[in-house]
């Protein structure tokens, strides 16, 4: 009968560790695996990432070009025509009846709104207050009679 003093890890689940610098006999004594002297050598030794020997580094020889807009782009929480499909048979779609039926959580429901075309509407709905369509959802949300009222 399992007990909890009689309780075992499976085989080669717990390894010994290496136990550095704890005398000759352990066979990492002395310099601890760390040589002869230098600044690696030493207690909190060691460079930074990129540092070469005090010469400039190659990051800051190499010349800054361009711009990124990466910082500044739009994010937008996104929500194909096959899953509005499954959720809503008629009625509004606006951002609180997505949060209400599933299709937004997290940090979605603050995120501006857009539509993809990936699927198709069967019925006729009334999308409001989105703030973007792709163009194929545009074309199938038309094409199934619902209608998109902006702002």
């Amino acid at each position: 009968m399992l007990k909890l003093n009689n309780l075992s890890s499976p085989k080669g689940t717990h390894k010994n560790i290496k136990r550095i610098g704890r005398g000759q006999a352990s066979g990492q004594g002395q310099q601890a695996g760390k040589g002869h002297k230098g600044q690696k050598a030493r207690a909190g030794g060691g460079v930074r990432t990129g540092f070469i020997g005090g010469a400039m580094p190659l990051y800051m020889r190499l010349p800054k070009k361009g711009f990124s807009n990466a910082p500044f782009k739009t994010v937008y929480a996104i929500v194909n025509l096959d899953q509005i499909n499954e959720k809503f048979t008629e009625g509004e779609v606006s951002r609180a009846t997505l949060i209400e039926k599933g299709l937004l959580s997290g940090i979605n429901k603050r995120l501006p709104l857009k539509v993809l075309g990936n699927g198709d509407l069967k019925s006729a709905l009334t999308f409001v207050n989105i703030d973007k369509f792709s163009k194929s959802a545009t074309q199938l949300i038309e094409k199934s009679g619902s209608k998109i009222e902006t702002k």
